[in-house]
Parts: C-alpha cells; sequence; structure tokens
C-alpha cells in the first residue's frame, strides 16, 4: 500500500510541477488552483507512504518520479531538447529509482 501512495504521490507531483508552467506566476485563476491543490496532495500522500517506507527511498522515489515524468512531458508538451544526454540522463534517475525499489524491504 505504501508504494501504491508513493507512486500516486509522485503522479501527483508531475501535475504540480508541470501546473506551474501553465499558472504564469499565480496570474491564471485554475491552474493556480491546480498547483494549490496537487502541491498539497503530493505532499500529504508523500506523507502517508513515509510512514511505512524509509524516508531516504521514498523522497528520492517520489523526486526522481517528479523529475522524470516533467522531463518526459517537457519534450512531448513544450518541444523541449531530445538531445541524447537529455535521454541518458532519464534513464539513470529511472535507473536509480528502480534500483531504490529492488532494495527496499517493503
Amino acid at each position: 500500500m505504501a508504494w501504491l501512495l508513493l507512486f500516486t504521490a509522485g503522479c501527483v507531483e508531475i501535475i504540480f510541477a508541470l501546473s506551474l508552467k501553465y499558472n504564469e506566476g499565480f496570474t491564471k485563476l485554475w491552474p493556480s488552483v491546480l498547483t494549490l491543490f496537487s502541491g498539497a496532495g503530493s505532499f500529504y500522500l508523500l506523507m502517508l507512504a513515509i510512514k511505512s517506507l524509509p524516508l531516504g527511498t521514498a523522497y528520492a522515489v517520489w523526486t526522481g518520479m517528479g523529475a522524470v515524468g516533467v522531463a518526459i512531458l517537457g519534450i512531448i508538451l513544450f518541444k523541449e531538447s531530445l538531445d541524447w544526454y537529455r535521454l541518458l540522463s532519464i534513464a539513470l534517475v529511472i535507473a536509480g529509482i528502480v534500483g531504490l525499489k529492488l532494495t527496499d524491504n517493503h
């Protein structure tokens, strides 16, 4: 259950980060509302997950999911660079997330 909470927290973190792009400095109402709720929701789900998971593992997975998700969606939605350095970096973060999951006993 804790890993499901953490996965959901990571997904909501991606929504939070993307909403920052769209709220334009909190000048747009609905993207700003989405930013506030998704940020709070992501932190809340992370808080629930770390009740059972090691803090270092959970935080690293949560931030890694956010980083990878936003990097991939930045490429898709905002036409950000798709060079091999970026793809290798994304792959390394994914490898780190998988490695942390595999070494956890929960």
